[in-house]
């Protein structure tokens, strides 16, 4: 069985990173989380964002609903690690990396992948989150004002001109990661937020990412549209994944929650994991689809 063979190499680790906040971490790291608890997999999550805490309210929110409604759903195993608060900076930082550590190698031998949730700041736990990861995903909000967290663009010609600090950080955990075990790391970069309404400023969006995304040797996936659908299923602690009825929405389901479903999977898909399953065909998401609206 893939668990067993997974297990022997380790869990695989994603990170969700990004030093500009609201840029949708959380929810997207909750949504790989589920997806691959759906498909069979064991799934860690942690949280290493001591002041914002969305990745654990959102499991808490999930609990909260199994709880209220009497409805079983898949749970991954949580974890939060607390910002170290005294008085020696460098105390402060060796306790928190101690407690990171054990609570990934804790992790690693229970579960096959572990998804981490990072603050929207530079900090300790951020760049160890950083340096654990074999897959780390970026969201990054559908703007040209959000692309300032990887580099600096010349206003005239799109161009990258000059990484930003965010960007020389993953790469130098990526080259710390490569001579400490001789494996890369992959970086994805994803577009969150998309309008669904075709823009000139979209298409400027993907040109210049893709230009990013080849000077820092990372990927670019396709991605996730805007939907009211996802700040709806936060304070249920629900993703896109789940069982969703009209009682349970306070509405039906529409063909938005099985698009949003779609591109989450195209999503994963797209991160190469290990052992995953392929996205679906569209004659499945069509069933699908019916079966939802039915």
């Amino acid at each position: 069985m893939w668990g067993s063979e997974m297990a022997q190499n380790g869990a695989h680790v994603i990170a969700v990173g990004n030093e500009k906040g609201g840029s949708g971490k959380s929810t997207t790291a909750l949504h790989l989380a589920v997806y691959l608890l759906h498909q069979g997999h064991r799934v860690g999550t942690v949280d290493v964002d001591s002041r914002q805490q969305t990745l654990t309210r959102y499991v808490r929110n999930r609990r909260a609903t199994m709880a209220a409604t009497e409805r079983t759903v898949p749970l991954p195993r949580h974890l939060y690690i607390p910002t170290a608060w005294g008085d020696s900076i460098s105390e402060n930082h060796s306790a928190e990396l101690d407690v990171f550590t054990r609570a990934l190698d804790g992790l690693r031998a229970a579960v096959d992948f572990i998804v981490i949730d990072t603050p929207g700041f530079d900090c300790n736990l951020a760049r160890a989150a950083h340096g654990a990861a074999d897959t780390l995903v970026t969201p990054l909000n559908d703007s040209m004002i959000d692309l300032d967290v990887l580099a600096r663009i010349d206003d005239q010609s799109g161009e990258p001109i000059q990484t930003s600090p965010y960007s020389r950080n993953v790469q130098r955990v990526r080259s710390e990661r490569l001579a400490r075990t001789g494996e890369g790391m992959d970086w994805v970069l994803v577009r969150n937020r998309i309008s669904n309404l075709g823009s000139r400023n979209a298409d400027q969006v993907q040109t210049t990412i893709d230009k990013v995304a080849s000077r820092l040797g990372c990927r670019v996936a396709a991605g996730i549209a805007e939907r009211v659908i996802f700040r709806s299923l936060f304070p249920l602690g629900m993703t896109v994944f789940d069982p969703l009825d009209a009682e349970l929405l306070g509405g039906t389901p529409s063909m938005s929650h099985v698009n949003a479903r779609q591109e989450y999977r195209r999503l994963v898909a797209a991160l190469r994991l290990p052992a995953t399953l392929p996205v679906p065909s569209a004659a499945n998401a069509a069933g699908e689809a019916s079966r939802l609206t039915a």
